[in-house]
């Protein structure tokens, strides 16, 4: 599979499940990787045959300025559900991460990998 990603997004966000958490922003890190849609990219070299990553970070962006978020397992979600459904792509693994949250760790977070619902299927493999 031909993969688009995103590395070390680093965005704001109001997330966490702490009385502390509520009321400030935090730093997230989320890395992305993206199936392409199709092979047609590779012979017609236009944006619109792939996935405009720029797009992409702007979406997650306003996701995150218009949403609170209890945990990063949620945000993973929603930032996977929006790769697929409104970029196309067959399939995605998205990565979140909060920093500086534990004494000895540099960062926490979650990984989760989705795919695109089969034809017919109503549901996305988990």
């Amino acid at each position: 599979m031909d993969i688009i990603f995103i590395r070390a997004l680093r965005l704001e966000a109001m997330i966490g499940i702490y009385r502390r958490e509520r009321t400030t922003q935090q730093t997230v890190e989320i890395d992305i990787d993206m199936g392409l849609p199709g092979p047609d990219v590779f012979a017609s070299g236009r944006v619109a045959d792939t996935i405009d990553y720029a797009m992409v970070a702007d979406g997650i962006g306003e996701m995150l300025a218009t949403r609170r978020f209890g945990l990063v397992e949620e945000l993973a979600e929603q930032i996977a559900a929006m790769i697929l459904g409104q970029f196309s792509a067959p399939w995605t693994r998205v990565s979140v991460a909060k920093l500086g949250i534990l004494k000895h760790a540099e960062r926490v977070g979650v990984v989760i990998e989705r795919s695109a619902p089969a034809p017919g299927s109503t549901r996305s493999s988990q």
